[in-house]
Formats: structure tokens, C-alpha cells, sequence
């Protein structure tokens, strides 16, 4: 075989023998003869010795002098120096092993120069084609390989695909690959439970539905050793091996069962909490909600007393009081119990008798304390009532009715030591005055704890609340603030202080106030009191005084029937104001301006 080259001609068409015979017929002159090449081919991982011939240039009407000259990437270009070219013979040869996988085509140019390095002729592309060698083996890449199917499934149901990749030519057998399962772990209760197709690799099951039990496995994960072969799996072939593992997944078809038809359980009266654990039994994976129970109280709870939840650890049903049972009411509770599974079971299925269970509880007596009637108990009382009088007679009921307790009273907790009880009949009554002020009073309401103690063994108690609310009653004089002043002696303002007054009691027992000015003891015509509201009242002089202190006593009274009248000195201290600068030594008084202690009482008005 020849490879022909014309270049710089029409299009010939014909025979060759006409093609030949062109020269001498047609008045085209004749052109020069190209380069010839063709491509090379070289099989990778060649063995030593290196340089070796893989190719020949040839250019038969090369001009003397010309030489050849080969470039490109594996020439001149990284990786450089792979190729060389002879450039007098046009040989062209590899200096070291090659790798396809690497690089699988290189595309040269070649080309013919003169002695100053000009192209003649070219440069004509130069292909060199790396031929595969089967040297590498097929590797599983997308590990790990976990695979799941539902128990019982049907015979061929896919499980999982696994495929392998071979670096070598895919379009040779040295990346045709085979699959095959080499080991199944365990082997029971088939050697072959799963077949993998050899081209495709997906891996299904084979055998029948009831040898796919996860309960009746021995271990419901199978491991699979997954071999791929290349060389479309004749021995010659390389091999690459992979695990994969199969669940065998966990489907409701096991209901769960009572372990016993009926529980027993004991509480006393009173208590809250568990009193029993129901045990059960599931087949199916406790991993998942096909083992994991619910439970329902479907008889004998009316009240609500008792509620069941689910211990995730052990799948048990954990009975709760959570209202208090009272063993006088009832002394026994019988509940029936159904059990069911998070997941549905599936369509042949169903829950059976053994899916409900009864649990008699037994309520066990315990002696309890005494309960007091009202609770809290209330009573109204003007304060100042005499001592001893009664405030009423405290009413505590022992719930242990068959047991024909007594029961006897106690002061618990009295903060003022007002109070008194009588132990046998309740009656309280009082030890001292009761006083609405005192600090032990809140929001006019003072609180007190008795004690009810029956006759068990040991004896229990119970503890009542009374509130007694303390009506008030005129029991406390008005006082005013302040009760000291500064006033300049040639002061041409003579406002002295402005005065409030308070009072501890209620109202109507406190304003309107009254303020005077007690006459006996005070001069006339140099002081002056004005009221300014119902709390207020304005001191004021009616003519200049000498720097000196003063005791004005002002008397207040309230409105409470009968009225109450305090009378307190104010200290007047009359100053020396001059060159603004205020003197009260001699008065012997703090130094504080009058206009100052003006601005704070009107402002303290004004906050009223």
C-alpha cells in the first residue's frame, strides 16, 4: 500500500493509470513533491534500550543542504525532549517509555530548512498515537457501597449498582469489564442470596421472599466481596475488588405482644409517679417505629388519674398516677391497656388479643392530715377591739373518715402574737390589741397559719390560712412637716414655710386638715396661718422680726369622729441676710435661705 500526494493541482479524477499519464497530457506544469508522513504508533511502557526508531520523514527531492526539523508539545514543548528527529535522515525516534494514560495522542509538525534555519517545505502535521497496554486494573471509586432491601421482597428486586473504572482505552478490552460476586458473608441461609449482572452490575436478590426474613436471619446485614475483571473477564484480565453491604431493612409485620394478660400494681393514696412497668414483646427491628410501642388507656380512667407513656429505652409502658387517688373514694382501679406500634403493620396483619392487657391497681390507706374549711379562712374586724374578744371558730375535717380520728388545734404562725386558739372546739380569740399600722399589716390584712393535728400514728397535720381584715378607726394623729424654717429678718417676702400634714390612719379619718396656730402660748399680731388645700397651710409673719429663733406651736386636726390634734413646735430661725450672704449663727440655726425652704414646700405641694 502507497499514500499519494499531490499537491498544488486541480481535482483528478479517473483511473490511476490516467492520474499517471496526467503529466504528459496536461500543459499543468509539474510541482514539487510535499513532505511525506505518516503516523506513528507506539506501544506504551516500552522497555529499554532508549532512543529507539519509531518513524521516518521522507522528502525525496529534498535540496542539498536542507535539514529536518520536528516541534511541538513532547519536542520542544513540555514535556520536552520525548521525540527527536534525525535531521539528515528524517528518523524519527522516542527517547523513553511512554504512558497512554498520561498522554494518548501526540500532534507534531515537521518541516525542512536551510542551513539559515528558513523554511522550505512544511511543516506537515506528524500524529503519534500511544498504543494501550492493559496495565491498569479496575477500581470501585465511589465507596462505600450500602445497599437495602425490604424483607420479603420479591426474587430479582434490585438492590444496588456498583460499577468500577478502568483508566486503559474504553474503546479496547483492556477497559471491558466484568462483574462477579466472590463471597457472601454470611452464607446462611443460601451461599447465594444475591447475583450481580456481569455488564451492568446492579445486584439483585434471588432468592424467595420467605428466605428474605429479617426476623429469621441470622444477622440482617449480608457483605458481598464484588470482583470487576477487565478483558471482558477472560483470566488474562486484571482485577479490582469492592465490599458491598446489604440491610436486609425491617418491615411491621410482627404486632407486639403483652408478656402477661394481667398486671398488678399498688399506690397509696395520695401519691403521684409510676407504679408499674407492662412489658412486651416485638419481633422487628428495634432500630425502627415497627418495634417501637404505644400505649392507650382505653377503660377505667374516667377521672383522668392516670396516664401511660413509653420508656425508649426498653419499649416498656410506663403507669402513672398523675392525680392523686384518694383511698375513701376508691380502693381499687382496673385499666385496660392496648399497645400498638408506631409504624403501621402491614396489610396481612393485624393486632391480636394479646396487643391488650388489664392492670388492677390497689390504692393502700395512709393517714392523712386534717383539711381545713374554707381555705384560706376570712373574717372582718375593726382594729381596737378588746382583748379576747372572739374572731371566729376555725372548721378542719379528717379525710380519713374510717378511722374515727380527733383532732386538735394549734397556733402555727401569729408574726404579731395577736392570736390565741382553743385546741379542742377551734375557737380563736384575741391576746392583744390589733393594730391596722402595725408593720405586720398589709394593705390593712393580716395573715395567720393554725395547725390541725389528728390522733394517727404518727400523727398528721394539716395547716389552714386565716386573713383577717382590720377595718380602721381613728387611732392616730396627724403630724406636719417641716417642722423648721429660716426666714430673713428684713425679708420684704414674710412667707415663712409652707406646712403639710400627714396622717396613718384612713380615710375619712384623715383630711381635710385644720391648721391653727395655738394661741396661749404665741403673741398676737406677728404670726399668721392660711390654708392652701386640704393638706396644706401657709406660715407667714405680719411684720419683720430680730435675728433670734422662734417656736411657733401649730396644732393640726383631722376629720375622723371623733377628730384627733397633734400640736408640734416649728422652729422658726429668723437670719441675717445681707450682701447675699445669709448669717443664722446667732439664731443658731442651720444655714439655709428662706426662699430655698419656699421652693421645697411648693414643690413638695405640687407632688401631692
Amino acid at each position: 500500500m502507497a499514500e499519494l500526494v499531490i499537491v498544488g493541482g486541480k481535482d483528478i479524477r479517473g483511473s490511476l493509470q490516467d492520474i499517471f499519464k496526467f503529466e504528459r497530457t496536461s500543459p499543468v506544469p509539474r510541482q514539487k513533491r510535499s513532505i511525506v508522513v505518516s503516523p506513528i504508533l507506539i506501544p506504551e511502557n516500552q522497555r529499554q534500550p532508549f532512543p529507539r526508531d519509531v518513524g521516518k520523514v521522507v522528502d525525496s527531492d529534498r535540496p542539498e543542504g536542507s535539514k529536518f526539523r520536528l516541534t511541538g508539545k513532547g519536542v520542544d514543548q513540555e514535556p520536552k525532549g520525548i521525540f527527536r528527529i534525525n535531521e539528515n535522515t528524517g528518523s524519527v525516534s522516542v527517547t523513553r517509555n511512554l504512558d497512554r494514560e498520561t498522554i494518548a495522542t501526540y500532534q507534531l509538525l515537521v518541516e525542512t530548512i536551510d542551513v539559515n534555519g528558513r523554511t522550505l517545505e512544511g511543516p506537515v502535521p506528524l500524529e503519534v498515537i500511544v498504543i494501550d497496554q492493559n496495565d491498569n486494573r479496575p477500581i470501585f471509586q465511589e465507596g462505600p457501597y450500602i445497599g437495602h432491601v425490604m424483607e420479603g421482597s420479591p426474587t430479582g428486586t434490585t438492590v444496588m449498582r456498583m460499577t468500577a473504572f478502568d483508566a486503559d482505552d474504553p474503546a479496547t478490552d483492556n477497559a471491558l469489564l466484568r462483574y462477579n460476586i466472590r463471597q457472601q458473608t454470611p452464607d446462611r441461609p443460601s451461599p447465594n442470596m444475591f447475583y450481580i449482572d456481569p455488564e451492568k452490575g446492579d445486584i439483585v436478590t434471588v432468592v424467595s421472599p420467605a428466605l428474605l426474613d429479617r426476623e429469621t436471619l441470622e444477622n440482617p446485614k449480608y457483605e458481598l466481596i464484588i470482583e470487576a475483571q477487565d478483558m471482558a473477564g477472560l483470566d488474562v484480565g486484571l482485577t479490582g475488588t469492592a465490599t458491598a453491604t446489604i440491610m436486609i431493612d425491617d418491615k411491621n409485620d410482627h404486632s407486639p405482644k403483652f408478656t402477661k394478660k394481667e398486671f398488678q400494681a399498688t399506690v397509696e393514696e395520695g401519691a403521684v409517679g409510676v407504679i408499674v412497668n407492662l412489658t412486651v414483646e416485638d419481633k422487628d427491628d428495634p432500630t425502627t417505629g415497627a418495634w417501637r410501642a404505644a400505649y392507650t388507656i382505653i377503660n377505667g380512667n374516667p377521672g383522668q388519674s392516670f396516664e401511660i407513656h413509653t420508656n425508649p429505652q426498653t419499649n416498656e409502658g410506663m403507669l402513672s398516677v398523675v392525680k392523686p387517688l384518694d383511698y375513701e373514694i376508691s380502693a381499687f382501679h382496673t385499666l385496660l391497656i392496648k399497645v400498638e406500634n408506631e409504624d403501621p403493620l402491614v396489610p396481612d396483619v393485624s393486632y391480636g388479643p394479646s396487643s391488650t392487657a388489664t392492670v388492677h391497681i390497689t390504692v393502700l390507706d395512709v393517714n392523712e392530715g386534717p383539711v381545713f374549711h374554707p381555705d384560706p379562712m376570712m373574717v372582718t374586724k375593726q382594729e381596737h377591739i378588746s382583748v379576747g374578744s372572739v374572731l371566729l371558730t376555725v372548721n378542719a375535717t379528717d379525710p380519713d373518715s374510717l378511722q374515727h380520728q380527733t383532732i386538735r388545734y394549734s397556733v402555727y404562725k401569729d408574726p404579731a402574737g395577736w392570736l390565741n386558739i382553743n385546741p379542742i372546739n377551734g375557737t380563736v380569740d384575741t391576746t392583744a390589741v390589733l393594730d391596722r399600722e402595725s408593720p405586720f399589716v398589709h394593705n390593712s390584712v393580716y395573715t395567720a397559719l393554725f395547725l390541725a393535728i389528728d390522733s394517727g400514728n404518727p400523727p398528721a397535720t394539716g395547716t389552714g390560712t386565716l386573713l383577717i381584715t382590720l377595718e380602721d378607726v381613728n387611732d392616730n394623729a396627724p403630724f406636719i412637716y417641716p417642722t423648721v424654717a429660716e426666714v430673713c429678718d428684713d425679708a420684704k417676702n414674710l412667707s415663712v414655710v409652707i406646712l403639710g400634714a400627714s396622717d396613718k390612719d384612713l380615710h375619712p379619718n384623715t383630711d381635710p386638715f385644720k391648721f391653727e396656730i395655738h394661741k396661749p402660748t404665741v403673741p398676737d399680731k406677728v404670726w399668721k396661718i392660711s390654708k392652701i388645700n386640704n393638706t396644706h397651710a401657709l406660715v407667714s409673719l405680719l411684720q419683720n422680726l430680730n435675728k433670734a429663733n422662734y417656736h411657733l406651736p401649730i396644732m393640726v386636726t383631722d376629720s375622723g369622729k371623733p377628730p384627733m390634734t397633734n400640736i408640734t413646735d416649728l422652729r422658726v430661725q429668723v437670719c441675717s441676710c445681707k450682701n447675699s450672704k445669709v448669717d443664722c449663727n446667732t439664731a443658731g440655726a442651720p444655714h439655709f435661705s428662706t426662699t430655698a425652704v419656699l421652693l421645697l414646700s411648693f414643690f413638695s405641694l405640687a407632688c401631692l
